[in-house]
C-alpha cells in the first residue's frame, strides 16, 4: 500500500498548502522515491517466489514490480525537474500561484493512478485507473492555458475517451465470457482467476473483446489509428509532464494489453492474437517513420519517437515468448529513462532558446555544452546505440522474433527503425553540432542537469550489466510470456 499511499497523501496535502507552492512539488520527489524503493523491495520479494497481495484486488507480481520501478525512476527524474521548471516559470511570470498549486496536486495524483493501474489484479480497477490518468493529465496538458494547449487538451480528452470507451466494452465482454465459462461473479474480472481458466472462455466473444481492447488501450499507448492526440499533448504539456506521459503513461497502457494477452491467447490461439497486434504495431511504426522524416519541431519529434518505441514494445507483446516479454520490459525501462532525460532536456532548451523549432536551434555544443552533451547522449540512447540498454532490448526483440519464426516482421521493423535512425540524426545533428548564429547567448552552466546525467548512467549500466534486473525480468517473462 505504501507506493499508493505516498503520492496520494502528497496530492491531498498539496491542496491545503498555500504558503510555499514548490514545497508540495518537492514532496512529490519523496513520493516518487518511495514508489521506486517499494518497487525494488517488491522485486526482491518476487525473486524469492513470494507475491505480496491485498485480498484479491491488489497484487504485486514480478510484472507489476518492473512497472513500479519504471514509474518510480521516471517519476523521480520528472518531479525533480519540475522544481526548476516551475521556478523558471514563476520567475519569468509565465504562470500563476493557482496553476502551480494545481500542478502540485495533479502530479502526485497522476503517479497514484499509474501505480494503481499496475498493482490492480481486478481488470475493472485496471480500466478505472487508466481512465483516471486521462482525467488528471488533461488538466496538466492544459497547464499553460494557451490556445495550443487548450486545443491539445480537448483532442487528448476526446480521442482517449473514445479509446477508453472501447476498452470498457472489451472489459464488459471479458466479464460476460467469464460468467458464461462458469466463473463466479467475484472472479469474473479477477486476472489471476481469468488467466487460470482462459482456455474455457468463448473464442467468439473473446475475439471481439480483444479487438476492442487493442483499439482502446492502443489509443492510450499512441498506436494507430487513434494516435493523433499524442504529438499535440506531448508538445504542449510542461516538459516534466511530457516525460511522465511518454516514459510511463504509454507503457502502462501496453502493460494492460500484455495482461489481456495472457487471457486471450489460450482462448483465441497464438496466431490470431499475434496477427492483430502485429498489424497495429507495424502500421504505427510505418506512420511514425513517415512523420519523423517530415518533422520540424523537436518536442513533436520526441513524441513521434514514442510511437516508434511503443510499436516495438507491442511487437514484443505480439511475439509473446518469455524472451520477447523480458526484452520488451527492458525496452520499457530504457525508453522511460531515455524519454525522461530527453523531454526534461528539451524543456530546458525551450526555456533558454524560446522556440521548439528545429531550424531555430543551432550550435548547442558551442553555446550550452553541458546541456548539449546530455541531450546528444539521450538521443544516442533513444537511437539504440550501445552501451545504452535500448540496444540490448532491441537485439533481444530481434532474437525473440526470429526464434518464433517471425523473421519477416523483424526485418520490416528493423528497416523502419533504420529510416527513423537516419531521420532523427539528420534533424538533431545541426541542433547540437551546427554553427551558432553570432550574438546568441552562451551558458556553460551544468546546474540542474544531475538527475538527467544519473538517468543516462543508469541507462548505460543496464545496457552493459544484466544483474540489476536479470532475475526480475526472468520472473516477469514467465508471467507474461506464452505458456
Amino acid at each position: 500500500m505504501l507506493p499508493l499511499a505516498a503520492p496520494l497523501l502528497v496530492s491531498m496535502t498539496a491542496w491545503f498548502i498555500r504558503t510555499d507552492r514548490l514545497l508540495a512539488v518537492r514532496a512529490s520527489i519523496v513520493a516518487a522515491a518511495v514508489i521506486l524503493g517499494s518497487g525494488v523491495a517488491v522485486a526482491v520479494v518476487n525473486v524469492r517466489g513470494e507475491v505480496p497481495a491485498v485480498g484479491s484486488t491488489l497484487r504485486v507480481d514480478a510484472l507489476s514490480a518492473v512497472m513500479l520501478i519504471v514509474i518510480g525512476a521516471v517519476g523521480l527524474i520528472a518531479t525533480t525537474a519540475s522544481v526548476d521548471y516551475l521556478q523558471g516559470e514563476i520567475n519569468g511570470g509565465h504562470t500563476t500561484d493557482r496553476r502551480v498549486r494545481a500542478y502540485s496536486v495533479l502530479l502526485p495524483a497522476f503517479l497514484t493512478a499509474m501505480v494503481l493501474a499496475v498493482v490492480a489484479n481486478n481488470l475493472g480497477l485496471l480500466w478505472a485507473a487508466i481512465e483516471a490518468t486521462t482525467i488528471v493529465t488533461a488538466f496538466l496538458v492544459g497547464h499553460h492555458r494557451s490556445r495550443g494547449s487548450v486545443e491539445a487538451t480537448w483532442k487528448y480528452v476526446i480521442i482517449c475517451s473514445v479509446g477508453i470507451a472501447l476498452a470498457y466494452l472489451g472489459t464488459v465482454l471479458v466479464h460476460y465470457a467469464a460468467r458464461h465459462a462458469g466463473l463466479a461473479e467475484s472472479a469474473a474480472l479477477d486476472w489471476t482467476a481469468l488467466s487460470a481458466g482462459a482456455a474455457r472462455l468463448d473464442p467468439d466473444v473473446m475475439r471481439v473483446a480483444f479487438a476492442l481492447l487493442v483499439l482502446g488501450f492502443g489509443a492510450k499507448a499512441g498506436m494507430a489509428p487513434l494516435h493523433s492526440w499524442l504529438p499535440d499533448a506531448h508538445s504542449q504539456a510542461p516538459a516534466p509532464v511530457s516525460a511522465l506521459m511518454s516514459g510511463v503513461l504509454l507503457p502502462v497502457a501496453v502493460y494492460a494489453l500484455l495482461r489481456y494477452r495472457v487471457i486471450a491467447a489460450p482462448s483465441l490461439g497464438e496466431h490470431q492474437v499475434r496477427l492483430l497486434l502485429l498489424v497495429v504495431a507495424l502500421g504505427s511504426l510505418a506512420l511514425a517513420a513517415s512523420l519523423i522524416i517530415a518533422q520540424r519541431d523537436y518536442k513533436r519529434l520526441l513524441a513521434y519517437s514514442s510511437i516508434e518505441h511503443m510499436s516495438l514494445v507491442v511487437i514484443g507483446v505480439a511475439i509473446g515468448t518469455p524472451l520477447a516479454v523480458a526484452a520488451l520490459l527492458l525496452h520499457i525501462v530504457g525508453h522511460g529513462l531515455g524519454k525522461a532525460v530527453l523531454f526534461c532536456g528539451a524543456g530546458r532548451i525551450l526555456a533558454t532558446e524560446g522556440s521548439t523549432s528545429i531550424r531555430s536551434v543551432r550550435g548547442l555544443l558551442v553555446r550550452r555544452p553541458a546541456l548539449a552533451a546530455v541531450f546528444a547522449a539521450g538521443i544516442a540512447a533513444l537511437l539504440g546505440l550501445p552501451p545504452f540498454s535500448l540496444f540490448a532490448s532491441e537485439v533481444g526483440l530481434a532474437r525473440a522474433g526470429t526464434s518464433a519464426g517471425l523473421g519477416w516482421v523483424i526485418a520490416a521493423a528493423m528497416a523502419l527503425v533504420a529510416v527513423i535512425f537516419v531521420a532523427i540524426t539528420v534533424h538533431v545533428a545541426p541542433m547540437v553540432l551546427g554553427r551558432p548564429t553570432p550574438g546568441q547567448p552562451v551558458d556553460r552552466s551544468a546546474a540542474g542537469l544531475s538527475p538527467l546525467v544519473l538517468g543516462l548512467v543508469v541507462l548505460a549500466v543496464l545496457g552493459m550489466v544484466a544483474w540489476p534486473l536479470d532475475q526480475l525480468l526472468q520472473a516477469a517473462s514467465l508471467i507474461g510470456g506464452a505458456r
